[in-house]
């Protein structure tokens, strides 16, 4: 279904962005693509029961340790 779709672009948007920063961020993580929330379809109605906090922890390997 579209959520598929939705699941696709938002994994592709992430590894886009981490190929971008790979050169300066060799940690970079991608962490939890998952689906929140979506209605209609066969399956009906789906709500993720406690979406976690996003945590962005990217810092600038130019400030140092």
């Amino acid at each position: 279904g579209i959520e598929m779709e939705a699941l696709t672009a938002a994994s592709v948007a992430a590894l886009t962005v981490y190929d971008m920063i790979k050169a300066v961020q060799k940690d970079a993580v991608i962490d939890s693509i998952r689906l929140l929330e979506k209605t209609g379809g066969k399956s009906g109605t789906f709500k993720a029961d406690e979406p976690r906090p996003v945590t962005d922890t990217i810092t600038d390997p130019a400030a140092g340790p």
